[in-house]
């Protein structure tokens, strides 16, 4: 099935898709103005299964060899397929190509296999919650 899926770099992709997914994906999903948020980004990675845009992942750049891996998300219909490694690896080879060095990305403890199954390592970080 995840066979005709197809992962596109940088698509135009609406607010509406976006919205539509992460509500699907995350519970607590507010809607965002993904058209404002998609302007930061240095790139972007979706897949659709024909015109359903079902999976997401976005990386953010400090300018030079630094890009933070962010908001990685497959709908709940496509979990458990690979989709979301193929999302990281799209997103790591495109980064790559726009310069990037050091790809970083935080995530919670239940999150570890995924992300080590991707290729990232463990490192000390720190974290300053501002809400």
């Amino acid at each position: 099935m995840t066979a005709d899926i197809v992962y596109a770099v940088n698509p135009p992709v609406a607010d509406a898709a976006l919205n539509a997914l992460f509500a699907a994906s995350w519970p607590a999903h507010a809607t965002a103005d993904f058209e404002r948020l998609l302007r930061h980004c240095l790139v972007y990675v979706c897949a659709f299964d024909g015109e359903r845009l079902m999976g997401f992942v976005k990386v953010i750049g400090d300018g030079g060899i630094h890009g933070f891996l962010l908001d990685t998300t497959v709908h709940p219909d496509y979990r458990r397929r690979g989709v979301g490694i193929r999302l990281v690896q799209e997103a790591t080879a495109a980064s790559k190509a726009r310069g990037v060095e050091w790809l970083h990305v935080d995530y919670e403890p239940h999150l570890d296999a995924f992300y080590r199954e991707c290729g990232f390592t463990h490192t000390m970080a720190g974290l300053i919650d501002l809400t």
